[in-house]
């Protein structure tokens, strides 16, 4: 209704300064209670233009006719009119308006000539009737024009949203073609060689009992740990071929890489604090790779040394830490690698922050903090 309240108030104004106009002209008529609610039933009409242009422009051209008979409103009976007539024309409705325009303009002319004063020329009769003309078809010509200019920018608008559309369909495509590439490169390249090293070990261990030996711990970890990146491999490879997210990792496995670890000659300690539950997927993914790659630079930098893995889930946040006493010295500093930067880019990406330097006492610290409402 408050999109109407122009119309209504604009109906009232032109109201008064036609009652106006007629008490102050000298050869108006009287006014009377009628006129007063014709008046009003033009401001009503005025009022509901906007959602009835048609029957609005019917009752508006009447009433103004109406009073214009009784008591000679003059021009100003033609401003209701003029506006119905640029609504009507700007919803669609032109032969309505065009109907509407001279019916009152014939009506407005018969009135003029039928009770003109001998002392009026026919010739200014015509001149005013010439001049309400040219209003209503200014007024009819800018109704069409507004229509105009509104189906132009909806098409403008319809437009941008197609190219948006087919932009985001472009951006998607070549991204699905961009995965299929990578998964096709990784099957390639990786999926050969740990198989390779899979079965190698396989056999060794094989061979080992099969001698009656029992085989080495570096070797059984060897196998376990090249069973596992082939599972993750394929878990990988899915994710590249599929939208969908196939990555089931989380939090709920790093006693499996713990395990692991130990295998490869490396004592872990996990500790868990505070309430362990559900996690957003991002999060508990995150967490999961952030104590992988922390325990996979402590097999392959550290040297002999002892791991302490410690999960603590906060009110509002998780805390994942890994840390060691191995060789890494405050002193020296630490060039991060492509696994650190992962990490960053992980953490820093659901809003969290990433710490990973040496330790003053010797070893290395990461420390992820992880907000459970954090950006996906």
């Amino acid at each position: 209704m408050h999109r109407d309240l122009p119309y209504a108030l604009s109906g009232l104004a032109l109201g008064v300064l036609l009652l106006g106009n007629a008490a102050l002209t000298p050869d108006a008529g009287a006014v009377r209670a009628i006129d007063v609610a014709l008046v009003l039933v033009m401001a009503a009409a005025l009022a509901v233009c906007r959602r009835y242009p048609v029957v609005a422009l019917s009752v508006v051209t009447a009433a103004m006719l109406v009073v214009h008979v009784r008591v000679h409103g003059g021009v100003p009976a033609a401003f209701p009119v003029l506006g119905t007539v640029y609504v009507a024309a700007w919803r669609g409705h032109r032969w309505a308006a065009a109907l509407a325009s001279l019916v009152f303009l014939s009506g407005f002319l018969a009135r003029d000539i039928s009770l003109a004063p001998a002392d009026r020329p026919g010739l200014q009769i015509a001149e005013r009737t010439a001049l309400l003309l040219g209003w209503f078809v200014a007024a009819g010509v800018a109704g069409l024009v507004a229509r105009q200019r509104r189906a132009y920018l909806e098409q403008v608008e319809q437009r941008a949203i197609d190219a948006e559309r087919t932009r985001e369909e472009m951006a998607l495509r070549r991204a699905g073609e961009e995965r299929l590439r990578i998964a096709r490169d990784l099957h390639d390249s990786l999926t050969h060689s740990i198989s390779v090293i899979k079965v190698q070990a396989g056999i060794a261990v094989h061979l080992a009992r099969k001698h009656g030996e029992e085989p080495s711990a570096a070797l059984l970890a060897i196998q376990e740990a090249s069973s596992a990146a082939m599972r993750e491999l394929r878990a990988t490879l899915d994710v590249l071929r599929s939208p969908a997210d196939g990555d089931s990792v989380g939090l709920a496995r790093v006693g499996e890489l713990a395990e692991r670890t130990r295998a490869a000659g490396v004592p872990v300690q996990v500790t868990v604090t505070g309430q362990p539950r559900d996690l957003p997927v991002e999060v508990d993914q995150a967490g999961y790779r952030v104590v992988q790659e922390a325990l996979t630079n402590v097999t392959r930098h550290a040297g002999p040394a002892t791991a302490q893995i410690h999960v603590e889930y906060a009110p509002a946040q998780l805390i994942v830490s890994v840390t060691d006493d191995g060789q890494a010295s405050s002193v020296r500093p630490v060039t991060p690698g492509v696994g650190l930067r992962g990490m960053r880019e992980r953490v820093t990406g659901l809003g969290g922050t990433l710490h990973a330097a040496a330790r003053d006492g010797g070893g290395f610290a990461v420390r992820a903090t992880l907000p459970l409402d954090g950006p996906a």
